[in-house]
């Protein structure tokens, strides 16, 4: 009696998985299946995520642990519906896998809600056939239809020998309980910082939130379909609520009277450019000679001291297009963006950029900036015209005509958003356009990978100067103003961190904020524009050596527009006597870049 009563103790650890054996089984064949036929990393050397073997057999044990307390007849239904569900997502995420090279996103399932009926239809005329059986896909169905039969055939074999679920057999069972316990707290221990990363992801309350947590060293890996999935539904719920926050803010727009002082205003959006790798700024390449010949006649002022609010592209956009500061009460989408101010004034507002597009494969960082420009409400709401394609270089971006004045336009303002001299460099710019090879830089601090990568970023930022240059040719007759400024800086190579990119998870040092945050910002006038409106040339000289965040860019396009409304700030607008030069510039809203000094 004793002896049977520590034999079902010892067996007892294994009794979720022998209650649940065939779905056990299959759903750890299918997870496992899952996470080596996707890489979800791609680069080169890239593997399967390590940790798949242990993290499932956790995540299953949890799950039929739970399913092991409710009644057997209702369990049944309950393991089938809970399998077809996991079927049905992986189905979906192999086939985007597949067909798009990229496993579920929170950007597909945005896609996919603002599909109708005739694009579903041709949606799957083109991407659905019976080849899927040849690949990858059919691998998951293969499962799905041998898990039916094995379940089956043991329902069938249960029911003709009344086999019991309890245990009789301790002998059997006593062997294996430990070994499962076992199991368990090993699996826990390997799995645990996970568990607590992805937490912590689903504990946010914006988008913002989960992507800077998605660039924390120790972020979660979701590596079954159905976290992607989930994690898919709770991004889109997040970037509603903002686009909700928006649509309250944009009624409170009102604008009293607009002049419309400058009638054509660019704003040319850079992307992760070094300040000190600009010629502009003293770099001894020449990574900006248009730029700089330009400066040389003055009609190109060159400003000394701004800085980004972020080293994140999805935020830095997020607070230069709204009105709202860092420092303000609320967040960025309590308060109207510019373009919609604009467009309310009566000026003709177009967007062109060579980044924030829709697509199937786009990363939460690409969506968490761009939900709220391709969300097609918004979008219509804030620009009178925008391209739908994306160019390899961003001279594709000069294809497009530029809209001009006439036909009861007053005034336009339009947006080019580069793709600068984001990584990866070498993509940035046609190999004919290579100006700097390893040979030109006395760097012995650096080895021959290193060196090869900053002179593809140099030769970026040149390419960077040529497209610049050519927007602003377009408007060398026109009464009109362009402002130049990236989103943020990048780490590359400077001395003493021998490294290229960003570092988003660490304090905020004056190192950093020199590499990171500072950034190259000017204002070029054109000679009709002088002519007409010498205040504003005045106002752009003498404001050029005056400390500046992008977040209150904004403040100085309504200036220059001349439009009056409630929203404009005179402290905030560099232009204007007003200016509040000592206002904190805290960065990443962490930091005060005036202390740093």
């Amino acid at each position: 009696m004793e002896f049977s009563k520590i034999a079902k103790v010892l067996a007892w650890p294994l009794r979720p998985i022998q209650e649940n054996f065939v779905f056990f089984i299959f759903m750890f064949a299918l997870g496992y299946l899952c996470t080596q036929l996707e890489i979800t990393l791609h680069l080169a050397g890239a593997k399967p995520y390590e940790l798949s073997a242990p993290e499932l057999f956790f995540d299953l044990y949890v799950l039929c642990f739970l399913l092991m307390w409710i009644p057997e007849k209702a369990r049944r239904w309950i393991r089938w519906v809970i399998a077809i569900v996991l079927y049905a997502i992986a189905l979906i995420d192999m086939f985007c896998y597949v067909r798009f090279e990229s496993t579920l996103t929170p950007t597909m399932l945005m896609l996919a809600e603002e599909t109708d009926g005739r694009e579903t239809t041709e949606f799957f005329h083109s991407y659905v056939g019976w080849d899927l059986l040849t690949t990858k896909v059919g691998w998951v169905l293969l499962v799905f239809v041998i898990h039916i039969g094995c379940s089956l055939l043991a329902y069938k074999i249960k029911k003709n020998y009344k086999i019991s679920n309890h245990y009789n057999h301790y002998n059997y069972y006593t062997l294996l309980g430990p070994i499962a316990l076992a199991a368990l707290i090993w699996s826990f221990t390997e799995v645990r910082q996970n568990k607590v990363s992805m937490a912590r992801l689903f504990s946010y309350d914006t988008i913002g939130d989960v992507e800077h947590e998605l660039t924390r060293r120790d972020a979660a890996t979701l590596y079954l379909p159905v976290y992607r999935m989930v994690f898919s539904i709770y991004a889109n719920h997040l970037a509603g609520k903002q686009i909700d926050q928006l649509d309250v803010a944009r009624q409170g727009i009102a604008i009293d009277s607009c002049t419309f002082r400058t009638p054509n205003i660019v704003l040319i959006i850079g992307e992760s450019y070094n300040r000190s790798h600009s010629q502009l700024y003293g770099y001894d390449k020449a990574t900006a000679p248009r730029q700089l010949e330009r400066s040389k006649d003055s009609s190109l002022v060159v400003f000394t001291d701004v800085v980004s609010c972020w080293n994140l592209t999805s935020f830095s956009f997020k607070h230069f297009l709204s009105l709202h500061a860092i420092g303000d009460p609320g967040d960025w989408c309590d308060a109207p963006l510019f373009p919609e101010v604009f467009r309310k004034a009566g000026y003709h507002v177009s967007f062109f950029t060579n980044q924030f597009m829709s697509k199937p494969s786009e990363k939460v960082y690409d969506f968490s900036g761009g939900f709220f420009l391709n969300n097609p409400e918004q979008s219509a709401l804030m620009f009178d015209e925008r391209n739908h394609q994306l160019f390899r270089h961003d001279e594709g971006l000069l294809t497009l005509p530029s809209p001009t004045l006439g036909e009861g336009r007053k005034g336009i303002l339009t947006i080019y958003h580069l793709m600068g001299q984001h990584v990866d460099y070498v993509a940035r710019y046609p190999k004919n356009r290579t100006k700097f090879y390893p040979k030109d830089y006395n760097r012995p601090d650096l080895d021959g990978a290193q060196l090869q990568c900053l002179c593809e970023y140099d030769n970026a930022t040149a390419y960077n100067d040529s497209v610049v240059d050519a927007i602003i040719g377009r408007y060398e007759q026109e009464d009109a103003v362009v402002i130049y400024m990236p989103d943020h800086g990048e780490e590359c190579f400077n001395p003493p961190m021998l490294f290229h990119g960003r570092l988003h998870s660490t304090r905020i040092d004056r190192r950093l904020a020199r590499e990171e945050f500072e950034i190259p910002f000017w204002i070029w006038c054109s000679n009709k524009n002088r002519e007409l409106h010498p205040e504003i040339y005045n106002a752009v000289r003498a404001a050029r050596q005056r400390p500046f965040m992008t977040d209150n860019l904004p403040h100085i396009l309504l200036s220059l527009a001349g439009i009056y409304t409630k929203d404009y700030r005179s402290d905030y607008d560099l232009l204007s006597p007003q200016y509040n030069s000592k206002r904190p510039r805290m960065l990443k809203n962490q930091v005060n870049y005036n202390d740093l000094q």
